[in-house]
């Protein structure tokens, strides 16, 4: 006889999966997405592939969710001892250190699989990426500045997709990667500046630890050398005045975002949840610009 009671233990088992891929908290995959996106528009003058645009947007996906799984393993014995962590499955032990292992070899899996139908070059490119991801929480422990590191994993993103549309990799890939590093390490110190108390306690490093008194300061260098970078890379495409604008505006809104970081040492947690947000919506005001900037 078939029971007609719900399997609430499968019910949560797989609503901790989703909270593991942090598919819950979307803002963190639009945010790698992001920079990828920015590659396609730019290397096709405005006028990307959508089969392409698909394969990026899942592969940015399953990347982005083996990453939150890869780094929850590192970190499942230092989460429980975090505010802001403390929740996650493997830290509060709701799935197992086994159930862990696998999602993240099935995202890989997944990734590597969408990675077929790229250019050798981003094909390789993804090979190398997958180094940084999987060692980047390890950095936390011996790196002054992980940020940097995660950056760098960000900045394959940029390269892939590029590549991925010419084949080639030209100074035009490069500077939209220098601006995606200085980027991810503006918003990134600023997600990090709320756990400040608790990385120092455990002996996690961190670029909010690491510039101190001056850590407002240096996300503002991050953000003014992303905008003169990004406008270096405008001039270097030629792109036209709806970029132009698209820019004005993301400057405008780091400005204010530094402004807010500069009132007081130390802000109310939620307020650097929301200025970390607030970059997704920056990203995408530029990706418009860029496709605005070929076609206005």
């Amino acid at each position: 006889m078939t029971s007609s009671q719900p399997d609430y233990k499968s019910t949560s088992t797989w609503t901790e999966i989703v909270h593991l891929l942090r598919w819950h908290k979307p803002e963190g995959r639009l945010i790698l997405m992001i920079p990828a996106l920015w590659a396609i528009v730019l290397a096709s003058k405005g006028n990307p592939p959508a089969p392409l645009i698909a394969i990026v947007i899942a592969g940015t996906i399953a990347t982005s969710a083996a990453g939150c799984v890869v780094n929850d393993l590192w970190d499942r014995n230092i989460d429980p001892q975090v505010e802001r962590t403390r929740t996650r499955p493997l830290a509060a032990r709701t799935l197992t250190l086994q159930v862990g292992v696998v999602v993240a070899a099935v995202a890989f899996a997944c990734a590597f699989g969408l990675s077929l139908y790229l250019t050798p070059l981003s094909f390789w490119l993804c090979v190398a990426a997958v180094p940084v991801i999987v060692l980047y929480p390890g950095a936390k422990r011996v790196f002054p500045v992980p940020q940097l590191v995660l950056s760098i994993a960000w900045g394959f993103a940029v390269l892939i997709s590029w590549s991925a549309v010419t084949g080639t990799l030209g100074l035009g890939a490069w500077l939209l990667w220098a601006a995606t590093v200085l980027w991810t390490l503006g918003f990134d110190t600023i997600y990090a500046m709320p756990d400040r108390p608790d990385d120092k306690r455990l002996g996690v490093n961190s670029s909010a630890l690491f510039f101190g008194k001056y850590v407002e300061w240096a996300i503002a260098f991050f953000l003014v050398g992303t905008v003169t970078v990004l406008a270096i890379l405008g001039n270097t495409l030629n792109l036209h005045w709806g970029y132009w604008i698209a820019l004005v505006v993301a400057a405008l809104f780091w400005i204010r975002e530094i402004w807010i970081l500069r009132r007081s040492a130390q802000l109310p947690s939620k307020i650097y949840g929301q200025l970390f947000r607030e970059n997704v919506w920056i990203g995408f005001i530029l990706l418009a610009g860029m496709v605005l900037g070929y076609r206005l």
